[in-house]
């Protein structure tokens, strides 16, 4: 459909500025500064750009936007495996139909229920239920009696808040059951932009049908669903393309429907069992390019939250952190029952390798020390601020007033009821420090009560 992504024009834009001058990038990055976005000749001016002066330029602008409308507060999240069962057969996952070697498994509502409250125990209260493609197991009415029973799994002190759902196309109908559950964000990945490359990458099944896949979020918007999530599998086609086309698909979203992704996913391909694209990238992308790559999108969609996953390395999710990423994955699973120390034989069951294999405790520890609020925020969700309302308040910096507070009072809870010693410790001297900081006297006195509430015992406290 090329009212919502031209090829041609997206190629051209790549070959026009390569001819860039330092002024124009110089005026590209004071444009993203005052944080208007940036237009589509914008972008790929940016990504053109390989002088290494500009580069640090685009790079601390990006982080001065995220630090601006963020501060530095960082969502937590964990995936939740239903099924690795797909009757797709896409060239770069190990849940693909013909790999033959993989241990299918899907969860009974009890072992998701179990599956729940381990999440729960180790303090997770937002999880990104993936459930992949299968008319049995993956189906609207399937995928509705999985939410409920996450959302039903008190373990006694703790639930899940706030689930988005990773799921394939519907139709308004079955997508208006996705949403009568109380879903957060519903996700969805082009995977590529590049017609060619879809058709290859994807050779049968109901993946392989591009236009329907890329209307998605148009169905799901009609349903009531105004909180979207998007996203491009890095490596299977030019990063430069998928980029642009990425950015295209939010514009187009923005004039179409009125408000654009909420968020954007960037996951790079990683190993996985019997995928060949996954075991010899198609487009390899260096950790450098990757890392200027976030920067741009960063600036070029400034209020929309980009995720990352346990797909990088440690040390490079602590670069792109300060770059631009907005929510996290940590002490991620990959394949259905992976939580649970008694399941055997994961590798066979994952969906792709992990980069980051650090518990949860450890990822709010690291963070902590480096001075990044984690929050488990569920409020915006839960008060009806999200879509269009979420915008119209993030825009003009109102969010601020909601956003610290919850993220600190959140961030006390789960240290409260499941840190380890050295990162309450670490997590204790943060939030006097933010506090000490609070430039809103009025957000800090609002904060401080809220506190107090949970010293008290009080939990599940948010504005």
């Amino acid at each position: 459909m090329n009212k919502i992504i031209d090829e041609g024009k997206i190629f051209s834009l790549i070959e026009e500025t390569k001819d860039y001058t330092i002024s124009e990038v110089h005026n590209i990055i004071n444009k993203a500064l005052r944080k208007e976005g940036l237009s589509i000749k914008d972008v790929a001016t940016l990504l053109n750009v390989d002088d290494p002066g500009l580069v640090v330029e685009i790079k601390s602008a990006a982080k001065k936007i995220k630090e601006d409308i963020y501060g530095k507060r960082i969502v937590i999240f964990a995936p939740l495996y239903v099924t690795n069962e797909c009757i797709n057969d896409c060239l770069y996952c190990g849940f693909r139909r013909s790999n033959t070697e993989l241990v299918r498994k899907t969860l009974s509502l009890d072992e998701l229920k179990r599956e729940t409250q381990l999440l729960t125990r180790m303090g997770h209260k937002r999880v990104l239920l993936v459930c992949g493609e299968h008319p049995k197991y993956a189906n609207a009415d399937f995928v509705v009696e999985a939410i409920k029973t996450v959302y039903s799994a008190n373990d006694g002190k703790n639930e899940i808040r706030r689930i988005n759902v990773n799921l394939a196309p519907l139709e308004v109908e079955d997508f208006k059951k996705i949403k009568a559950t109380g879903i957060g964000t519903y996700q969805e990945f082009q995977e590529t932009y590049h017609r060619e490359t879809y058709k290859k990458m994807h050779p049968s099944g109901p993946k392989s049908d591009y236009d329907y896949r890329i209307t998605a979020f148009e169905r799901a918007f009609e349903a009531g669903i105004d909180d979207l999530g998007a996203g491009v599998l890095f490596g299977l086609f030019d990063h430069k393309f998928e980029t642009l086309a990425l950015i295209s698909h939010c514009h187009y979203l923005e004039k179409k429907i009125g408000v654009g992704p909420h968020t954007i996913s960037i996951p790079r391909i990683e190993p996985a069992l019997n995928a060949p694209a996954a075991n010899t990238v198609p487009y390899p992308m260096s950790d450098d390019e990757f890392m200027k790559l976030v920067a741009i999108i960063r600036l070029a969609v400034p209020y929309t939250g980009i995720i990352l996953s346990t797909r990088e390395t440690t040390e490079l999710r602590a670069k792109l952190i300060h770059l631009g990423v907005s929510q996290v994955s940590a002490g991620s699973k990959t394949d259905p029952g992976g939580y649970d120390a008694a399941e055997k034989d994961l590798a066979t069951k994952q969906q792709f390798a992990l980069g980051d294999f650090r518990t949860l405790d450890q990822v709010i520890y690291d963070l902590s020390k480096n001075g990044f609020i984690p929050s488990f925020c569920t409020g915006c969700y839960r008060l009806g601020r999200t879509g269009i309302d979420f915008m119209a308040i993030t825009k003009p910096g109102l969010i601020q007033q909601y956003c610290q507070p919850n993220a600190l009072v959140t961030f006390k809870e789960y240290l409260m009821d499941y840190a380890s010693d050295r990162t309450r410790k670490a997590g204790e001297e943060l939030i006097k420090k933010e506090l000490d900081d609070f430039a809103d006297k009025n957000g800090k006195e609002q904060t401080l009560e809220m506190l107090k509430k949970l010293e008290n015992g009080e939990r599940d406290i948010f504005c």
